[in-house]
């Protein structure tokens, strides 16, 4: 895929985020701020068993990180939480498919960071993605 696609592909989820909402009574909830920005992102999990059976996410922001949030939702639906878990910085780098500064790293990794805090229970730092 061209980087025009891929560009194509972030401004169509930003305009028209997947999964996007709130799970009544979610078996995990997490929400964070981007600081350098105010991005935020909330996230609501139904788990089943060892596996994502719904995913939502809510907030406002830029279009990278609430492109990357939807795009995010999609990838996880229906995976165990193991898969989860062995999401990386890479994958969403992967995903989106084109050049991130660092300027706005936080804002594409905001999801990711989100979502492992509400698996995982606990706050994630940017350094363990």
């Amino acid at each position: 895929m061209s980087e025009q696609l891929y560009r194509e592909n972030i401004l169509d989820h930003s305009r028209h985020p997947r999964n996007k909402g709130e799970i009544d009574d979610p078996t995990a909830t997490y929400q964070d701020t981007n600081p350098l920005c105010g991005d935020e992102v909330r996230m609501d999990v139904r788990i089943e068993g060892d596996a994502v059976a719904e995913i939502k996410f809510s907030g406002r922001g830029c279009a990278i990180s609430q492109a990357s949030a939807s795009m995010l939702t999609e990838m996880v639906a229906g995976q165990s939480l193991e898969q989860v878990k062995a999401i990386s910085r890479e994958d969403i780098l992967d995903e989106l498919g084109v050049p991130i500064s660092p300027a706005r790293m936080k804002c594409a990794m905001l999801g990711l960071k989100v979502l492992k805090s509400a698996i995982y229970g606990v706050p994630q730092d940017d350094d363990t993605l």
